[in-house]
């Protein structure tokens, strides 16, 4: 008997697909409800059924090894992963008070680095557009936003 290529199969698979030699047939082997291996000969029909059977149980455990998590999921694994994890009370109460030292570090600039910054930082402007619209070189522009951002820093102790 041809033992056909052996076939990573699913535990839930009870025969095994087997072609005799001698007799030119394809057979199927399975253990009966007595425990006793029983061996059938089969038509090429039958035989092209159970391979294709065979090769779906194959292509579906592939799928499942690959693309299928096998870890379990509980509430603190999901939070673990999450991309945008929430923010504590804590936190929250933290960035309001920076937020509120920041705008109070920024008043305390002269005009020309709060307008600068401002434009900047929170309106989007390049250094161009500030230079251009206040008649300044870009060289200026930058060395004021600089100079405002170190005075932020010592007032913020950072």
């Amino acid at each position: 008997m041809v033992e056909l290529p052996k076939r990573n199969k699913s535990k839930d698979n009870p025969y095994t697909l087997g072609y005799d030699e001698n007799k030119q047939t394809y057979t199927v082997q399975f253990t009966d409800n007595n425990k006793k291996i029983q061996k059938v000969e089969i038509n090429n029909e039958v035989y092209d059924a159970f391979d294709s059977f065979e090769l779906e149980d194959i292509s579906q455990i592939h799928k499942y090894r690959k693309h299928i998590e096998h870890s379990e999921i509980f509430e603190n694994k999901l939070e673990e992963r999450m991309i945008e994890k929430p923010i504590t009370i804590e936190e929250e109460i933290e960035n309001k008070i920076l937020i509120e030292d920041i705008k109070i570090a920024i008043d305390q600039l002269s005009d020309v680095q709060k307008r600068r910054i401002v434009s900047y930082y929170f309106e989007d402007k390049t250094l161009k557009e500030i230079a251009d619209s206040e008649g300044c070189s870009i060289k200026n522009v930058h060395k004021s936003i600089e100079q405002g951002i170190q005075k932020i820093r010592k007032n913020l102790k950072i």
